[in-house]
């Protein structure tokens, strides 16, 4: 009686999986490792602080930069129009 059977280690990681689910598994064995080596690491006495990072998310490969058309510089020889609000230049008076 124990888990020394191949045959009750398989029913029980069905068990599990039904239980749990294909996505939750990865992420209980990895708290529970992390939780074994921290109590071993505290019986044992050994103070080596560890940098412990959380359940990290998949990374999304990065998009490929799309070509844009090189921007021309706005023409110099076309005159500025007046803002709004801004008063055109007074023009000379004609004299008759």
């Amino acid at each position: 009686m124990g888990l020394d059977n191949p045959l009750h280690i398989a029913f029980l990681l069905i068990v599990l999986l039904l239980v749990f689910g294909a996505r939750r598994l990865p992420e209980i064995g990895r708290s529970l490792g992390s939780g074994m080596r921290e109590f071993k690491d505290s019986i044992s006495g050994e103070a080596n602080p560890t940098i412990t990072h959380s359940v990290q998310q998949p990374q999304v490969p990065a998009q490929p930069a799309v070509a844009q058309a090189p921007v021309a510089p706005p023409a110099a020889a076309a005159p500025a129009a007046p803002a709004q609000g801004a008063q055109a230049p007074a023009e000379p008076a004609q004299q008759a």
